[in-house]
C-alpha cells in the first residue's frame, strides 16, 4: 500500500474554499450534484459569514473532499487507502464507495444541525501544545465537573492534543496547561464540543436517521480514526460515521497504523495542510503533500511513481 488520501475536519475550513477548487468538469459535477441534492447553491456556503456556522462548514468540507479526490482519481487512479478526521470521514467513505455522495450530503447536513442545536453557544475546543497526554488528563480531572465539563477530544500528536467542553472549563485547563509548561494554547474554529460524550445524544439521533442508508464494503483500505484502526465491515463504518462526533479522534495512532501498512505518499484534500504537517511528523520516511498547496499534475506524478514502485 502506498498512497493514502486524508480528509480534514472542522477547523480546517477557509473562506472561498469551494471557489478555489480547480476549474474542471469533475469538480463542477461534484458541485452540481451537491446543489441538486441539497436544493441550494453550495457556492454560497464558503463565505466568511456562512462559515461561522457548522452546517455550511461541514458541507463545504464534504464537497471539497469528494470533488478534489474525484479529480485526482481521474488524473492518477485510485489511492490505496483513505482516512478522514471527524467530518472528513464522510468524504473518505464516499471515495471508498461505502456511502453514496447523495446520502453523505444528507447525513452531514443533519449531523451539523444536530451538533449545533445541542450546543448553540458557550462550548468549543482548544488545542494544547507541548504537554503529553497523562499530564493533560490530570489537569482535565482537576477542572471537570457536571457544571464545567471538559474532555480530551483529539490526539493529533504526542504533544498536540485538543480538549472540548464548556468555555470556562476550557479557559481554566488552558491556564493550568500553560503553568505546567505548555508551549501554547489555541482556540479552534469550532463552536461545538466535538469528540466527547457531550455529543452522545445527537450521535444517537444521527445513527437512527442514517439507519436506512445503504452502505457497502469499502473498495479501499478505510481507517476509522475514532478507534485508530482499519474498518472493513460496512455496518461498523456506518456506526463510526454516526458516532464519531462523540468519540475521541486518534489521529496520531491512525497515522502510525497507515505507515505500518505501507503508506508512503499522503495526500490531504482541500482546504488545509493541517493533516499534512501531522503526517510529516508521524511518518518521516513518507512524503506528505496538501492538494490545496500542490499542483494537481505534481500529485498525479507522485501517485504514478508510487504505483510503479508497488509493481
Amino acid at each position: 500500500m502506498s498512497t493514502l488520501f486524508t480528509f480534514p475536519g472542522q477547523g480546517a475550513q477557509r473562506v472561498r474554499m469551494l471557489h478555489d477548487l480547480p476549474h474542471d468538469t469533475m469538480i463542477r459535477d461534484a458541485l452540481d450534484e451537491a446543489c441538486d441534492t441539497l436544493g441550494l447553491d453550495v457556492l454560497t456556503l464558503d463565505s466568511e459569514a456562512a462559515l461561522r456556522s457548522s452546517v455550511p462548514t461541514q458541507l463545504c468540507l464534504l464537497v471539497a473532499g469528494v470533488a478534489m479526490a474525484r479529480h485526482l482519481i481521474a488524473q492518477a487512479g485510485l489511492p490505496d487507502a483513505v482516512a478522514g478526521f471527524s467530518i472528513g470521514a464522510y468524504p473518505a467513505a464516499v471515495i471508498a464507495s461505502v456511502l453514496s455522495y447523495q446520502d453523505a450530503l444528507v447525513a452531514v447536513a443533519n449531523r451539523a444541525r444536530l451538533m449545533e442545536a445541542a450546543y448553540p453557544s458557550g462550548f468549543g475546543m482548544v488545542a494544547i501544545l507541548g504537554l503529553e497526554q497523562p499530564v493533560l488528563q490530570a489537569l482535565i480531572a482537576q477542572v471537570h465537573t457536571s457544571q464545567t465539563p471538559v474532555y480530551l477530544a483529539n490526539i493529533n500528536a504526542p504533544t498536540q492534543l485538543v480538549i472540548a467542553g464548556a468555555e470556562p472549563a476550557l479557559m481554566r485547563v488552558s491556564e493550568l496547561a500553560r503553568e505546567r509548561g505548555a508551549h501554547g494554547t489555541k482556540t479552534i474554529a469550532i463552536s461545538v464540543p466535538s469528540h466527547c460524550e457531550l455529543l452522545a445524544e445527537p450521535a444517537a439521533h444521527l445513527a437512527q436517521a442514517m439507519s436506512a442508508m445503504h452502505v457497502s464494503a469499502p473498495r479501499l483500505r478505510y481507517y476509522g480514526v475514532s478507534h485508530g484502526r482499519e474498518l472493513r465491515d460496512p455496518q461498523c463504518i456506518a456506526h463510526d460515521l454516526a458516532h464519531n462526533m462523540a468519540l475521541p479522534a486518534h489521529w496520531h495512532e491512525t497515522s502510525l497504523l497507515a505507515g505500518e501498512r505501507g503508506a508512503r505518499l499522503i495526500v490531504e484534500m482541500p482546504p488545509s495542510n493541517v493533516l499534512t504537517k501531522l503526517a510529516a511528523a508521524a511518518l518521516p520516511d513518507g512524503l506528505a503533500v496538501a492538494a490545496a498547496d500542490t499542483r494537481v499534475d505534481t500529485i498525479a506524478a507522485l501517485m504514478a511513481r508510487e504505483a510503479q514502485r508497488d509493481r
